[in-house]
Protein backbone atom coordinates (compact mmCIF):
# COMPACT_ATOMS: atom_id res chain seq x y z
CA UNK A 1 0.00 0.00 0.00
CA UNK A 2 1.61 3.34 -1.06
CA UNK A 3 1.76 6.01 1.55
CA UNK A 4 0.20 9.49 0.92
CA UNK A 5 2.25 12.21 0.55
CA UNK A 6 2.87 14.84 3.37
CA UNK A 7 1.23 17.47 2.73
CA UNK A 8 3.52 20.53 1.48
CA UNK A 9 4.96 22.73 4.52
CA UNK A 10 4.07 26.25 4.92
CA UNK A 11 7.22 28.89 3.95
CA UNK A 12 9.11 29.62 6.90
CA UNK A 13 8.32 33.13 8.32
CA UNK A 14 10.35 35.82 8.14
CA UNK A 15 12.73 36.99 10.77
CA UNK A 16 12.84 40.55 9.98
CA UNK A 17 9.48 43.11 10.10
CA UNK A 18 9.73 44.89 7.02
CA UNK A 19 7.34 47.79 8.93
CA UNK A 20 9.47 50.37 10.60
CA UNK A 21 11.14 49.58 13.53
CA UNK A 22 9.10 52.14 16.73
CA UNK A 23 11.40 53.87 19.00
CA UNK A 24 11.68 51.99 22.32
CA UNK A 25 10.10 54.97 24.30
CA UNK A 26 7.65 56.49 21.63
CA UNK A 27 6.89 59.54 24.50
CA UNK A 28 10.77 60.37 24.46
CA UNK A 29 10.74 60.78 20.89
CA UNK A 30 11.01 64.66 20.04
CA UNK A 31 8.00 65.45 17.95
CA UNK A 32 7.13 68.65 16.53
CA UNK A 33 4.41 68.63 18.91
CA UNK A 34 6.45 68.26 22.20
CA UNK A 35 9.22 70.61 20.56
CA UNK A 36 6.82 73.18 20.17
CA UNK A 37 5.42 72.94 23.47
CA UNK A 38 8.79 73.65 25.31
CA UNK A 39 8.99 76.15 22.66
CA UNK A 40 6.31 78.40 23.45
CA UNK A 41 6.08 77.02 27.28
CA UNK A 42 9.53 78.35 27.66
CA UNK A 43 9.27 81.33 25.96
CA UNK A 44 5.85 82.22 28.39
CA UNK A 45 7.95 81.25 31.26
CA UNK A 46 10.83 83.32 30.43
CA UNK A 47 8.02 86.58 29.85
CA UNK A 48 6.89 86.15 32.65
CA UNK A 49 9.92 86.00 35.19
CA UNK A 50 10.55 89.55 32.59
CA UNK A 51 7.59 90.75 33.49
CA UNK A 52 7.49 90.07 37.54
CA UNK A 53 10.76 91.03 37.99
CA UNK A 54 9.81 94.21 36.51
CA UNK A 55 6.80 94.94 38.22
CA UNK A 56 8.81 94.04 41.23
CA UNK A 57 11.21 96.78 40.95
CA UNK A 58 8.55 99.33 40.45
CA UNK A 59 6.87 98.42 42.79
CA UNK A 60 9.81 98.94 45.48
CA UNK A 61 10.52 102.12 43.77
CA UNK A 62 7.15 103.22 44.21
CA UNK A 63 6.72 101.53 47.37
CA UNK A 64 10.39 103.72 48.77
CA UNK A 65 8.85 106.86 47.09
CA UNK A 66 5.40 106.81 48.69
CA UNK A 67 7.13 105.92 52.83
CA UNK A 68 8.95 109.29 51.93
CA UNK A 69 6.50 111.69 54.23
CA UNK A 70 5.25 114.73 51.87
CA UNK A 71 5.53 117.34 54.43
CA UNK A 72 7.91 118.23 57.40
CA UNK A 73 7.42 120.48 60.11
CA UNK A 74 8.95 123.64 60.95
CA UNK A 75 8.79 125.38 64.50
CA UNK A 76 5.19 124.10 65.11
CA UNK A 77 4.13 124.49 61.49
CA UNK A 78 3.58 122.08 58.40
CA UNK A 79 4.63 122.78 55.20
CA UNK A 80 4.84 120.89 51.90
CA UNK A 81 5.41 121.04 48.39
CA UNK A 82 3.54 118.07 46.86
CA UNK A 83 0.80 118.75 49.05
CA UNK A 84 -1.35 122.56 50.14
CA UNK A 85 0.03 123.11 53.48
CA UNK A 86 0.95 126.54 54.62
CA UNK A 87 3.12 127.07 57.44
CA UNK A 88 0.55 128.41 59.59
CA UNK A 89 -0.82 127.21 62.84
CA UNK A 90 -3.87 124.86 62.48
CA UNK A 91 -6.37 123.14 64.60
CA UNK A 92 -5.97 119.82 64.96
CA UNK A 93 -9.09 118.48 63.46
CA UNK A 94 -7.96 120.32 60.38
CA UNK A 95 -4.13 119.63 60.92
CA UNK A 96 -4.67 115.64 60.75
CA UNK A 97 -7.24 116.11 57.87
CA UNK A 98 -4.67 117.98 55.84
CA UNK A 99 -1.93 115.64 56.25
CA UNK A 100 -4.08 112.51 55.89
CA UNK A 101 -4.89 114.02 52.38
CA UNK A 102 -1.74 114.43 51.60
CA UNK A 103 -0.45 111.16 52.26
CA UNK A 104 -3.54 109.79 50.17
CA UNK A 105 -2.31 112.05 47.66
CA UNK A 106 1.12 110.91 47.06
CA UNK A 107 0.44 107.17 47.27
CA UNK A 108 -2.00 107.85 44.43
CA UNK A 109 0.87 109.43 42.80
CA UNK A 110 3.06 106.22 43.34
CA UNK A 111 0.18 103.96 41.81
CA UNK A 112 -0.17 106.15 39.05
CA UNK A 113 4.04 106.24 37.81
CA UNK A 114 3.95 102.21 38.44
CA UNK A 115 0.50 101.83 36.37
CA UNK A 116 2.72 103.86 33.32
CA UNK A 117 5.99 102.49 34.05
CA UNK A 118 4.61 98.94 34.17
CA UNK A 119 1.98 99.63 30.73
CA UNK A 120 5.33 100.64 28.82
CA UNK A 121 7.00 97.47 29.99
CA UNK A 122 3.94 95.43 29.01
CA UNK A 123 4.40 97.20 25.48
CA UNK A 124 8.08 96.32 25.36
CA UNK A 125 7.61 92.54 26.17
CA UNK A 126 5.15 92.47 23.32
CA UNK A 127 7.00 93.93 20.94
CA UNK A 128 9.94 91.89 22.25
CA UNK A 129 8.02 88.17 22.32
CA UNK A 130 6.28 89.07 19.10
CA UNK A 131 9.91 89.39 17.09
CA UNK A 132 11.29 86.64 19.15
CA UNK A 133 8.49 84.46 18.28
CA UNK A 134 8.24 85.24 14.44
CA UNK A 135 12.29 84.39 14.41
CA UNK A 136 11.15 81.08 16.19
CA UNK A 137 8.33 80.32 13.45
CA UNK A 138 10.36 80.58 10.94
CA UNK A 139 13.74 78.31 12.22
CA UNK A 140 10.51 76.03 13.08
CA UNK A 141 9.23 76.22 10.13
CA UNK A 142 12.36 76.57 7.69
CA UNK A 143 12.34 72.72 6.92
CA UNK A 144 8.32 72.76 5.12
CA UNK A 145 9.81 75.71 3.05
CA UNK A 146 12.56 73.28 1.98
CA UNK A 147 9.98 70.42 1.30
CA UNK A 148 7.58 73.24 -0.58
CA UNK A 149 10.97 74.33 -2.50
CA UNK A 150 11.80 70.76 -3.73
CA UNK A 151 8.02 70.18 -4.31
CA UNK A 152 8.07 73.38 -7.03
CA UNK A 153 10.93 72.15 -8.56
CA UNK A 154 9.75 68.88 -9.47
CA UNK A 155 6.51 70.27 -10.45
CA UNK A 156 8.98 71.24 -13.38
CA UNK A 157 9.79 67.86 -14.31
CA UNK A 158 13.28 67.53 -12.19
CA UNK A 159 12.34 64.19 -10.57
CA UNK A 160 15.71 64.13 -9.37
CA UNK A 161 15.85 66.28 -6.57
CA UNK A 162 15.34 65.16 -3.10
CA UNK A 163 15.04 67.32 0.10
CA UNK A 164 17.21 64.97 2.20
CA UNK A 165 16.04 66.53 6.00
CA UNK A 166 18.28 65.87 8.55
CA UNK A 167 17.43 67.09 12.19
CA UNK A 168 15.59 65.25 15.05
CA UNK A 169 13.38 62.23 14.04
CA UNK A 170 10.14 64.78 14.29
CA UNK A 171 6.77 64.44 12.27
CA UNK A 172 8.21 67.07 9.64
CA UNK A 173 11.75 64.97 9.06
CA UNK A 174 9.34 61.52 8.28
CA UNK A 175 6.99 63.89 5.83
CA UNK A 176 10.51 64.79 4.39
CA UNK A 177 11.37 60.89 4.30
CA UNK A 178 8.10 60.06 2.73
CA UNK A 179 8.25 62.72 0.08
CA UNK A 180 11.85 61.33 -0.87
CA UNK A 181 10.61 58.03 -1.22
CA UNK A 182 7.86 58.88 -3.53
CA UNK A 183 9.69 60.79 -5.81
CA UNK A 184 12.02 58.27 -5.96
CA UNK A 185 9.21 55.75 -7.01
CA UNK A 186 8.09 58.11 -9.27
CA UNK A 187 11.30 58.61 -10.88
CA UNK A 188 11.42 55.04 -11.55
CA UNK A 189 8.21 55.03 -13.19
CA UNK A 190 8.35 57.96 -15.50
CA UNK A 191 12.60 56.25 -16.36
CA UNK A 192 10.32 53.30 -17.23
CA UNK A 193 8.10 55.04 -19.34
CA UNK A 194 10.60 56.83 -21.95
CA UNK A 195 12.61 53.27 -22.00
CA UNK A 196 9.16 51.81 -23.07
CA UNK A 197 7.84 54.76 -25.47
CA UNK A 198 11.68 54.49 -27.06
CA UNK A 199 11.75 50.54 -27.15
CA UNK A 200 7.99 51.12 -28.55
CA UNK A 201 8.94 53.63 -31.00
CA UNK A 202 11.65 51.78 -32.80
CA UNK A 203 9.63 47.94 -32.70
CA UNK A 204 6.95 49.69 -34.14
CA UNK A 205 8.37 51.47 -36.37
CA UNK A 206 10.38 48.90 -38.18
CA UNK A 207 7.80 46.73 -39.47
CA UNK A 208 5.87 49.29 -40.59
CA UNK A 209 9.20 50.93 -42.46
CA UNK A 210 9.78 47.05 -43.70
CA UNK A 211 5.78 47.01 -45.36
CA UNK A 212 6.46 50.21 -47.00
CA UNK A 213 9.58 49.38 -48.40
CA UNK A 214 7.55 46.01 -49.61
CA UNK A 215 4.92 47.81 -51.30
CA UNK A 216 6.86 50.34 -53.35
CA UNK A 217 8.99 47.99 -54.55
CA UNK A 218 6.31 45.84 -55.38
CA UNK A 219 4.13 49.06 -57.06
CA UNK A 220 7.28 50.44 -58.88
CA UNK A 221 7.24 46.98 -61.38
CA UNK A 222 5.49 47.92 -64.27
CA UNK A 223 5.08 44.07 -65.25
CA UNK A 224 2.01 44.13 -62.16
CA UNK A 225 -1.17 43.30 -62.66
CA UNK A 226 -4.24 46.20 -62.40
CA UNK A 227 -5.49 44.52 -59.61
CA UNK A 228 -2.02 43.57 -57.59
CA UNK A 229 -1.23 47.48 -57.98
CA UNK A 230 -4.80 48.85 -57.02
CA UNK A 231 -4.27 46.41 -53.85
CA UNK A 232 -0.88 47.46 -52.84
CA UNK A 233 -1.75 51.40 -53.23
CA UNK A 234 -4.40 50.66 -50.87
CA UNK A 235 -2.14 48.74 -48.44
CA UNK A 236 -0.26 51.41 -49.30
CA UNK A 237 -2.58 54.14 -47.51
CA UNK A 238 -3.38 51.94 -44.97
CA UNK A 239 0.20 51.92 -43.86
CA UNK A 240 0.94 55.16 -43.94
CA UNK A 241 -2.03 55.14 -41.38
CA UNK A 242 -0.49 53.05 -39.05
CA UNK A 243 2.70 54.99 -39.40
CA UNK A 244 0.46 58.20 -38.84
CA UNK A 245 -0.99 57.04 -35.92
CA UNK A 246 2.00 55.42 -34.36
CA UNK A 247 3.75 58.76 -34.68
CA UNK A 248 0.31 60.15 -33.27
CA UNK A 249 0.29 57.86 -29.95
CA UNK A 250 3.94 58.59 -29.26
CA UNK A 251 4.20 62.16 -29.60
CA UNK A 252 1.22 62.37 -26.95
CA UNK A 253 2.87 59.83 -24.76
CA UNK A 254 5.89 62.20 -25.04
CA UNK A 255 4.08 65.30 -24.90
CA UNK A 256 2.31 64.39 -21.43
CA UNK A 257 5.53 65.25 -19.55
CA UNK A 258 6.60 68.64 -18.82
CA UNK A 259 8.96 70.59 -20.73
CA UNK A 260 12.61 70.73 -19.02
CA UNK A 261 14.63 72.57 -21.65
CA UNK A 262 13.01 75.45 -22.94
CA UNK A 263 14.00 78.24 -25.34
CA UNK A 264 12.25 81.07 -26.65
CA UNK A 265 9.67 80.38 -29.10
CA UNK A 266 8.17 83.00 -31.15
CA UNK A 267 4.29 81.73 -31.79
CA UNK A 268 4.37 84.07 -34.84
CA UNK A 269 6.54 82.37 -36.71
CA UNK A 270 5.40 78.95 -35.95
CA UNK A 271 2.02 80.00 -36.84
CA UNK A 272 3.62 81.08 -40.15
CA UNK A 273 5.40 77.85 -40.62
CA UNK A 274 1.92 75.68 -39.93
CA UNK A 275 0.43 78.62 -42.54
CA UNK A 276 3.23 77.44 -45.04
CA UNK A 277 2.67 73.75 -44.79
CA UNK A 278 -1.58 73.73 -45.19
CA UNK A 279 -1.71 76.30 -47.46
CA UNK A 280 -1.54 74.02 -50.36
CA UNK A 281 -4.47 71.91 -49.16
CA UNK A 282 -5.91 74.68 -48.17
CA UNK A 283 -5.96 76.14 -52.03
CA UNK A 284 -7.10 72.52 -53.26
CA UNK A 285 -10.12 72.87 -50.85
CA UNK A 286 -10.81 76.39 -51.87
CA UNK A 287 -10.25 77.70 -48.36
CA UNK A 288 -8.87 81.43 -47.42
CA UNK A 289 -6.42 81.80 -44.78
CA UNK A 290 -6.30 84.97 -42.82
CA UNK A 291 -5.28 86.82 -40.04
CA UNK A 292 -2.62 89.13 -38.30
CA UNK A 293 -0.06 87.36 -36.36
CA UNK A 294 1.94 89.38 -33.73
CA UNK A 295 5.27 88.59 -32.07
CA UNK A 296 4.21 86.74 -29.09
CA UNK A 297 7.54 84.80 -27.79
CA UNK A 298 7.09 81.80 -24.89
CA UNK A 299 9.42 79.44 -23.65
CA UNK A 300 8.97 75.95 -24.17
CA UNK A 301 9.87 73.08 -27.27
CA UNK A 302 9.58 74.42 -30.86
CA UNK A 303 9.19 71.18 -32.41
CA UNK A 304 5.90 70.64 -30.14
CA UNK A 305 4.72 74.27 -30.19
CA UNK A 306 4.99 73.71 -34.19
CA UNK A 307 2.62 70.29 -33.87
CA UNK A 308 -0.10 72.77 -31.78
CA UNK A 309 -0.49 75.38 -34.71
CA UNK A 310 0.02 72.63 -37.87
CA UNK A 311 -2.59 70.35 -35.78
CA UNK A 312 -5.12 73.23 -35.37
CA UNK A 313 -4.67 74.85 -38.55
CA UNK A 314 -4.93 71.64 -40.18
CA UNK A 315 -8.51 70.34 -38.39
CA UNK A 316 -9.36 73.90 -39.40
CA UNK A 317 -9.20 73.21 -42.81
CA UNK A 318 -10.14 69.57 -43.03
CA UNK A 319 -13.38 70.72 -41.15
CA UNK A 320 -14.77 73.35 -43.67
CA UNK A 321 -17.16 74.00 -45.60
CA UNK A 322 -17.50 72.97 -49.27
CA UNK A 323 -17.38 76.17 -50.46
CA UNK A 324 -16.47 79.44 -49.86
CA UNK A 325 -14.48 78.83 -46.61
CA UNK A 326 -12.25 80.15 -44.22
CA UNK A 327 -9.62 80.02 -41.52
CA UNK A 328 -8.68 82.69 -39.45
CA UNK A 329 -5.01 82.63 -37.53
CA UNK A 330 -3.89 85.14 -34.96
CA UNK A 331 -1.26 85.30 -32.19
CA UNK A 332 -1.09 88.30 -29.71
CA UNK A 333 0.12 88.47 -26.29
CA UNK A 334 -2.91 89.29 -23.50
CA UNK A 335 -2.32 90.14 -20.22
CA UNK A 336 0.45 88.67 -19.57
CA UNK A 337 0.02 85.24 -22.34
CA UNK A 338 0.71 84.32 -25.49
CA UNK A 339 -2.27 83.72 -27.29
CA UNK A 340 -2.88 81.87 -30.63
CA UNK A 341 -6.39 81.80 -32.22
CA UNK A 342 -7.57 79.39 -35.02
CA UNK A 343 -11.48 79.57 -35.99
CA UNK A 344 -12.63 78.62 -39.05
CA UNK A 345 -16.38 78.34 -40.75
CA UNK A 346 -17.39 74.64 -41.04
CA UNK A 347 -20.60 72.78 -39.52
CA UNK A 348 -22.19 73.60 -36.54
CA UNK A 349 -20.54 72.14 -33.44
CA UNK A 350 -22.88 71.85 -30.38
CA UNK A 351 -21.58 73.20 -26.98
CA UNK A 352 -22.48 70.27 -25.03
CA UNK A 353 -19.70 67.98 -27.17
CA UNK A 354 -17.24 70.55 -27.59
CA UNK A 355 -14.91 68.44 -24.76
CA UNK A 356 -15.02 65.04 -26.79
CA UNK A 357 -13.13 66.66 -29.32
CA UNK A 358 -9.87 66.61 -27.16
CA UNK A 359 -10.55 62.97 -26.39
CA UNK A 360 -8.54 60.08 -28.63
CA UNK A 361 -10.20 58.60 -31.46
CA UNK A 362 -13.55 60.14 -30.73
CA UNK A 363 -15.76 62.16 -32.89
CA UNK A 364 -18.48 64.09 -32.77
CA UNK A 365 -21.59 62.09 -31.61
CA UNK A 366 -19.51 59.68 -30.09
CA UNK A 367 -18.79 58.32 -33.83
CA UNK A 368 -15.03 56.81 -34.37
CA UNK A 369 -12.85 58.99 -35.44
CA UNK A 370 -10.56 56.25 -36.91
CA UNK A 371 -12.52 55.72 -39.86
CA UNK A 372 -11.95 59.02 -41.31
CA UNK A 373 -10.09 59.79 -44.23
CA UNK A 374 -9.08 63.52 -42.35
CA UNK A 375 -6.71 62.33 -40.01
CA UNK A 376 -5.96 59.42 -36.97
CA UNK A 377 -8.02 61.07 -34.15
CA UNK A 378 -5.34 62.40 -32.19
CA UNK A 379 -4.48 65.92 -33.22
CA UNK A 380 -6.59 67.63 -30.45
CA UNK A 381 -5.55 65.28 -28.24
CA UNK A 382 -1.97 65.83 -28.84
CA UNK A 383 -2.60 69.52 -28.45
CA UNK A 384 -3.78 69.20 -24.93
CA UNK A 385 -1.05 67.46 -23.87
CA UNK A 386 1.49 69.90 -25.63
CA UNK A 387 0.02 72.77 -24.14
CA UNK A 388 -0.17 71.03 -20.52
CA UNK A 389 3.25 70.49 -21.15
CA UNK A 390 3.83 73.92 -21.43
CA UNK A 391 2.05 75.16 -18.40
CA UNK A 392 -0.65 76.68 -20.35
CA UNK A 393 -4.56 74.99 -21.51
CA UNK A 394 -6.87 75.09 -24.59
CA UNK A 395 -10.40 76.34 -24.90
CA UNK A 396 -12.80 75.49 -27.86
CA UNK A 397 -15.67 77.13 -28.60
CA UNK A 398 -18.81 77.24 -31.09
CA UNK A 399 -18.92 79.69 -34.04
CA UNK A 400 -22.51 81.15 -34.90
CA UNK A 401 -22.94 79.74 -38.24
CA UNK A 402 -21.03 76.96 -37.99
CA UNK A 403 -17.27 76.03 -37.30
CA UNK A 404 -15.05 76.62 -34.27
CA UNK A 405 -12.73 79.27 -31.98
CA UNK A 406 -9.56 77.13 -31.12
CA UNK A 407 -7.87 79.11 -28.18
CA UNK A 408 -4.50 78.04 -27.00
CA UNK A 409 -2.84 80.33 -24.23
CA UNK A 410 0.41 79.85 -23.13
CA UNK A 411 2.53 81.61 -20.19
CA UNK A 412 5.11 84.14 -21.57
Amino acid sequence: MASTPAPPQAPPKPTWDPRRPAPPLPWLRPTIRIRLTLLYGGMFLIAGILLLSIIYLLAANALNVGSNLPFKIVSGGVTSDICKLSGSPLPADELNQALNQCVNDQRQHALDNLLSRSLLALLGLAIIAFAFGYAMAGRVLSPLGRILRTARSVAGSDLSRRIELDGPDDEIKELADTFDDMLERLERAFTAQQRFVGNASHELRTPLAINRTLLEVHLSDPGAPVELQQLGKTLLATNERSEQLVEGLLLLARSDNQIVERKPVDLAEVAEQAVDQVYGEAEAKGVAIRGDRNTAVVQGNGVLLERIALNLVQNAVRYNVPEDGWVEVTTEVQHGHAVLTVSNTGPVVPAYEVDNLFEPFKRLRGADRTGSDKGVGLGLSIVRSVARAHGGHITAQPREGGGLVMRVTLPV
